[in-house]
């Protein structure tokens, strides 16, 4: 077990605070320090190599010592071990061994993969994921559109396009009616099709009612745009009465906005509720939820989670306080075990005129409900259904045949 160890929650706010830009699996923002003069007198690279350790030793999520970073360093550059950092500066001959030893010490830090020196292009990558932006990908070209076209121009040609591809029962053309149904959906509806329209912002969050008393929702990854998407998805069905039961489709959620998740649960658990931990150098970073309940989400008695191995991040946290709040059932298979947060850290000291390089570095890990990392480990169902009773204890759970037969339909799907 992790020894326990708080620090005050007012400097974390702080730190959100400047926190505004989200990255793929976890929260990341530009953190702009205080321009430090200790690298006064060094070599341009020196000095670029210098920060990297100083920034490394300050805001990685481990207490690595100056031993077993300048192990990580010596292994990187191919040199005799160091001791000292006076000794790991002259190593460092031109921006080429400076770069590169800088890559291979942040790729080699725990979890390996995770850290890297970012350029402006990994950057602007990073940015277009975080926001759910594909550029090599063209919506109403899939349906062979021009771009802008109107919503029934929309409605047509999918209606065209799948009736065409319905009559082969090929596996690339369900895959093509996959495609073509997602693009539909994204721009006939006022508010997606207008932020892809915008600036090519796809949706994150899809609904529909899949059984007289069950609705559906799928919530694919975490973006800026995704709790609005949220609030507005279940205030669609907030007069519905009849609609009790809630399947939440966290299966293949890849994560992001990590530092937005607690918004998120709050519309499940309430206000000021202790929703979950960031784990660093030894202390607990809490979060509590800072929106209330939304009454079109409680309205729901019987909720069930779907979870799979590909669901990380995020919405493994999500699934945490599920099962810690017993908001409902989560049911799947263990999830990915992806309990990083990373954040994009400027440099103030560069070695190339024609690029800005940065460091992405991980900050601080995520926790289960039982307190151990959920890195490597992912989050455990409340319900496996590898199990071959598993449709049995749902039922078991709810009492509620219509949940059941719905869920195993969307499974089988």
């Amino acid at each position: 077990m992790l020894k326990r160890k708080l620090f005050k929650i007012t400097s974390f706010k702080k730190l959100l605070l400047v926190a505004a830009i989200f990255a793929i699996g976890a929260g990341f923002g530009h953190l702009y320090l205080k321009k430090n003069t200790s690298y006064v007198g060094l070599s341009p690279n020196k000095a670029f190599i210098s920060e990297i350790y100083d920034k490394i030793k300050e805001n990685y999520w481990d207490s690595i010592s100056d031993e077993d970073l300048l192990k990580v360093f010596s292994q990187a550059l191919g040199t005799k071990e160091l001791k000292t950092k006076d000794q790991l500066l002259p190593e460092i001959k031109d921006a080429k061994i400076a770069t590169t030893a800088a890559g291979l010490v942040l790729a080699n830090l725990r979890p390996a993969g995770r850290s890297g020196l970012y350029t402006q292009k990994n950057e602007q990558t990073l940015k277009n994921i975080v926001e759910n932006i594909d550029p090599q990908k063209d919506l109403y070209k899939d349906l062979g559109l021009a771009k802008g076209a109107s919503e029934s121009a929309v409605s047509e040609a999918y209606q065209k396009k799948s009736s065409e591809l319905e009559k082969k029962n090929t596996s690339e053309a369900k895959e093509e009616l996959k495609k073509i149904a997602y693009a539909k959906d994204t721009l006939t509806i006022k508010d997606t099709k207008q932020r892809y329209d915008q600036k090519g912002v796809e949706p994150t969050i899809f609904s529909k009612i899949i059984s007289s008393s069950v609705l559906y929702v799928q919530f694919k990854k975490f973006s800026p745009t995704s709790l609005d998407e949220f609030v507005k998805a279940f205030e669609a069905y907030q007069d519905n009465s009849a609609l009790t039961s809630l399947v939440f489709d966290l299966r293949g959620n890849i994560g992001g906005a990590i530092d937005a998740s607690a918004y998120f649960l709050g519309h499940f658990i309430g206000k000021n509720q202790y929703a979950f931990d960031f784990y660093k150098k030894g202390g607990y970073l809490p979060f509590k939820t800072p929106t209330d309940k939304l009454p079109s989400v409680t309205k729901f008695k019987q909720v069930v989670m779907l979870v799979d191995n590909n669901t990380q991040s995020s919405a493994e946290l999500m699934a945490v306080t599920f099962k810690k709040y017993h908001v409902g059932v989560v049911l799947g298979v263990p999830t990915k075990g992806w309990g990083t947060v990373e954040r994009v850290f400027p440099l103030d000291n560069q070695i190339n005129k024609d690029e800005k390089y940065s460091i992405f570095l991980v900050h601080s890990i995520t926790l289960r409900d039982d307190n151990q990392p959920i890195e490597g480990r992912g989050v455990e169902p409340d319900i496996n259904i590898t199990d071959s009773n598993w449709q049995q204890q749902l039922f078991s759970y709810f009492r509620n045949q219509q949940l059941s037969d719905a869920i195993k339909q969307v499974i089988q799907n």
